[in-house]
């Protein structure tokens, strides 16, 4: 079995695992999910799901968050950690879709990226979540983790391993590889105890001698 083969395999076995997945962060609106984002940066979504009421609540509209003093906004997002860069990121981030994209989260990656602190992980979560567009593929820490465990990907850099997954499966499924990858990374093959006996994916894991580098 090919890479590509064993890669498509590793996606039929985990959409049956898998029926539905979605990401665990609670929104309703790009912005509202371009903030979680943003902010699940180094932090779980657990604690995101409990910071982002308060925070609409303070802050109901792009507008509002546009106006808001730096200090405000980092007493309510402190618990997310990195909560200084944050809150510049998400106020700069408001007032530049108030004055650059008509008051409106852009729909392209290319404008995504001009807002502050949105890297191609946010913008491809964004943009696939919310406008159903499959620009890439999203590397976050659970994905990073078992593309290289599962010899998806030989590096470990973010923008390789993207490259490396757009070229293994099909550009209609790019946006379930990261939920089906974050959702196992975090069920079985977990960071510190992966649960290698009682995996779906153990006889196509690369420790049992079936990796092929042919693609």
């Amino acid at each position: 079995m090919n890479l590509k083969d064993r890669a498509l395999k590793i996606l039929e076995i985990l959409k049956k695992r898998y029926p539905d997945p979605k990401t665990k962060l609670n929104w309703k609106t790009p912005w509202e999910l371009l903030v979680a984002t943003i902010l699940a940066a180094q932090c779980t979504d657990d604690r995101v799901n409990k910071v982002t009421p308060m925070f609409f609540k303070k802050w109901p509209t792009i507008k509002a968050l546009s106006e808001a003093k730096n200090e405000e906004v980092e007493k309510v997002i402190y618990s997310t950690g990195c909560y200084k860069n944050k809150a510049r990121f998400l106020i700069e981030s408001a007032k530049k879709i108030i004055n650059k994209f008509n008051g409106e989260v852009p729909n392209t990656m290319e404008d995504l990226l001009k807002l502050p602190g949105v890297a191609r992980k946010t913008a491809n979560i964004v943009l696939s979540n919310c406008f159903s567009k499959n620009e890439g593929i999203a590397v976050d820490t659970h994905v990073k983790r078992l593309s290289f465990r599962l010899g998806l990907t030989s590096s470990k850099n973010p923008h390789v391993i993207e490259k490396d997954l757009m070229s293994l499966f099909p550009r209609s499924e790019w946006h379930l590889v990261n939920h089906l990858l974050v959702w196992f990374g975090r069920d079985v093959c977990t960071a510190r105890s992966p649960r290698c006996n009682n995996c779906e994916l153990e006889h196509l894991c690369p420790k049992k001698g079936v990796l092929s580098s042919k693609k």
